[in-house]
């Protein structure tokens, strides 16, 4: 599996990109992050993971 973190731009802003391989098919993801989120990124994970849980 080849898995690369990069940066392209757009509109001349930088927007990291992550680009995986599965099989034939290549994955080409880019990443947004809000500049008006209310919660850390770790918030989110660990909100993330409370409702998985609970879902169990």
């Amino acid at each position: 599996m080849n898995n690369t973190a990069t940066n392209s731009t757009t509109n001349n802003t930088p927007c990291p990109t992550v680009r995986k391989q599965i099989g034939k098919t290549t994955y080409i993801v880019r990443v947004h992050f809000s500049q008006t989120a209310k919660e850390t990124m770790e918030d989110k994970i660990k909100r993330l993971l409370r409702e998985e849980v609970r879902k169990m």
